[in-house]
């Protein structure tokens, strides 16, 4: 049985930020060092952004709001709202998106009624609310009352992994499942003005957005592409608990994003994903050495083999396409050159947060549409797909195209 991931879609709030702009404007924030206006600047030019977007919608050079609560336009200053201020303003247009979002997947499916879905998986880690997002879903979508709900809270950039592999399980267990999955992120609620190196660099990613799917063994309709979810997982590389960090404060969430960041997964990556090779036969046997499953080699020799295939395999080869969430453009540089891949490969990614930013759990999905909205994508072809945080930890997913 095929377990398939339908109907990607994604929405982003209407306020766009210019990175440019950004960059002078938490540059010439009061307060700052000389070294840390340096660091703004620098952290903003190399992103490999250009524009992102955000539900604040004063976050605009000509706003003239007299009672501003994030920006005050008149006078170009960063505010400071407190947690509670961030959180409300999250309850509301998180839960636009989130039901947003769920309706463009539902209409992207009509093989798939409301009444169909028996589980709805959320996924964010930039507010919180009870009855959360899960409840408004299954209200506001007109989905049934006994509809079971799963949230999953802040997990980080890498959590829209874990809801397709819980949603994958639920199929697996019980063919007539379907499940929505819908992931959303407010990110910019908690920017802020800091000389502290590692809150620049996270003021120079991150975004808001939303994306969601639908999960289910019914097989994508004629002309339609979606992906099938092979397998997954999970890997914790031996160092980097404190290199990626969420924590609340009174003023915010606060992101701790080290630039050692690149190097751990520079260090780490082969061996992540050696576990997730090694169950796959169609990768092992193009192997010119076993692969094993002993997650305990992380990093050492058991990632060293994932590269020694046999002449001429490689691994941009073996798997066509490569979903990797777009952390920073180091991130992206790094994973490139370690695995070997081609400059295109990583163009889903790199678009992705040119244009969007890094919208934590929300990006990947953002990544695998891109994939699946290519005319060159072909049926068959094969897509693994990476995203990090906290922990440092790593999912990973084998997917297959499925053309309908």
């Amino acid at each position: 049985m095929a377990v398939t991931l339908r109907a990607l879609q994604t929405v982003v709030p209407p306020t766009i930020l210019i990175q440019e702009q950004v960059r002078d404007i938490f540059a010439a924030q009061p307060g700052l060092s000389r070294l840390a206006q340096r660091l703004v600047s620098t952290s903003f030019n190399v992103s490999g952004i250009e524009t992102r977007h955000t539900v604040i919608a004063e976050l605009t050079l000509d706003n003239d709001a007299t009672e501003a609560q994030f920006f005050d336009a008149r006078q170009q200053l960063l505010l400071v709202p407190s947690t509670k201020v961030r959180n409300e303003l999250y309850i509301t247009e998180a839960t636009k998106l989130f039901v947003e979002a769920g309706c463009r997947a539902l209409a992207a499916c009509p093989d798939i009624r409301p009444e169909d879905v028996t589980h709805v998986v959320t996924v964010s880690c930039t507010g919180f609310y009870a009855p959360g997002p899960d409840y408004m879903l299954v209200r506001e979508l007109g989905l049934k009352a006994s509809t079971q709900r799963y949230h999953l809270g802040f997990m980080g950039c890498y959590a829209a992994m874990p809801a397709l592999r819980t949603a994958k399980q639920f199929v697996e267990a019980d063919p007539n499942a379907v499940v929505l999955v819908v992931s959303a992120e407010l990110c910019s609620l908690h920017l802020r003005t800091s000389s502290d190196p590692d809150t620049i660099v996270a003021s120079s990613l991150f975004s808001d957005g939303a994306a969601a799917g639908i999960v289910s063994a019914r097989p994508p309709l004629p002309g339609e592409k979606a992906l099938g979810l092979d397998l997954f997982e999970t890997v914790i590389t031996p160092v980097g608990e404190g290199d990626m960090a969420w924590k609340i404060g009174d003023e915010g969430f606060e992101m701790i994003l080290s630039t050692y960041v690149p190097h751990i997964i520079d260090e780490h990556i082969e061996g992540a994903l050696a576990p997730l090779f090694a169950r796959d036969a169609s990768i092992t046997a193009q192997l010119a050495a076993p692969l094993s499953e002993d997650t305990s080699a992380v990093g050492g020799s058991v990632g060293a083999r994932v590269l020694t295939l046999a002449p001429p395999a490689s691994l941009s080869s073996v798997i066509e396409h490569w979903a990797i969430h777009p952390g920073g453009r180091s991130i992206l540089d790094k994973t490139e050159a370690k695995l070997g891949l081609r400059t295109d490969q990583l163009n889903p990614s790199r678009e992705t947060l040119r244009t969007n930013g890094n919208m934590s759990s929300a990006t990947i999905l953002f990544v695998m549409k891109y994939i699946l909205d290519d005319a060159a994508t072909a049926d068959g072809e094969r897509v693994c797909s990476m995203a990090f945080g906290p922990g440092l930890t790593v999912e990973s997913g084998l997917m297959t195209v499925i053309e309908g």
